[in-house]
């Protein structure tokens, strides 16, 4: 078994931690250099989570929010986010973030976070017969074979540890079923505090949803299919650890006018169904040069 990437958790992490420099206002870390042409989405919505969480009371958790990507994001400087403070109730908070980038907007979340209640509960079941993520090739492992084409992208740090229930491989343009199971985790131990948790799974849940869109009509999303995330958003269930094994249940409801939907359900191992997750995205053949 592969060992765990310590150095790329502590990294995420940092890249988390934004730095207050104002009432409301925080600036984060300059992304990763990955060669990427815009910043990853799931970094913009993990930070702008974590500009929310930052200003509503501790005993107050996050249980929804609902994002738009406007622009795409400068990886070679600073985002910066304001938070509105919309409303702080007894049982519910909510708050408005703004991305912003060479004084434009480049991002929008909307996040509600409440005061933890034991009432009603019930939830679905999590699939059955999946094998088990220890089971399952890593990343390195399963695109060993196209490691040359992929160059830097298969070298890089990885603080997600992603393992496909029905790995397809990336040449492999058979249209498939308008589903995807995927095992995830941070790829290494990560602090007690339940916000990075949360601000984990947000940015690991941008990373497989939208693929989902491509299998029915046999893309990859590697080089051969544009796509950018539109719009997201994610309701939090119960309590969970993002450095614990995941269970991500894809499917695609609908594709058309260039964008796919993907949602997805996250369990625990134990099958405790923790969120639930919207996301549409522009999917379209590569511009060929």
């Amino acid at each position: 078994m592969r060992p765990m990437d310590q150095a790329a958790v502590d990294a995420l992490i940092t890249l988390l931690d934004l730095e207050p420099i104002e009432v409301n206002i925080f600036r984060g870390a300059v992304s990763p250099d990955r060669g990427d042409q815009r910043v990853f989405g799931g970094q913009v919505a993990g930070q702008a989570l974590v500009a929310g969480a930052r200003t509503v009371e501790a005993d107050h958790v996050v249980h929804s929010l609902h994002a738009q990507f406007l622009r795409p994001g400068d990886p070679a400087i600073p985002i910066i986010y304001e938070v509105d403070r919309s409303r702080d109730g007894h049982s519910f908070s909510t708050r408005r973030v703004r991305a912003v980038q060479h004084g434009r907007s480049i991002f929008t979340l909307s996040a509600s976070f409440q005061k933890p209640e034991d009432v009603f509960d019930h939830q679905f079941e999590m699939p059955s017969g999946l094998p088990e993520p220890e089971d399952l090739p890593d990343f390195k492992e399963r695109m060993a074979p196209w490691k040359d084409a992929f160059a830097d992208y298969y070298d890089r740090p990885r603080p997600i540890d992603t393992r496909y229930c029905d790995w397809h491989p990336p040449d492999d343009h058979t249209p498939g079923p308008m589903f995807e199971n995927v095992w995830f985790r941070a790829n290494g131990a990560l602090p007690d505090d339940p916000v990075l948790h949360h601000c984990v799974v947000t940015y690991a849940s941008d990373m497989t949803v939208l693929d989902t869109s491509l299998r029915p009509h046999g893309g990859s999303g590697l080089g051969d299919v544009f796509m950018a995330s539109l719009d997201h958003a994610m309701w939090f269930h119960r309590p969970f650890r993002a450095d614990d094994w995941l269970l991500y249940a894809q499917d695609t409801p609908s594709a058309s006018g260039g964008r796919g939907l993907g949602r997805g359900l996250i369990f625990t191992k134990d099958g405790t169904l923790v969120a639930s997750v919207m996301q549409e995205g522009v999917i379209r053949p590569a511009r060929r040069p």
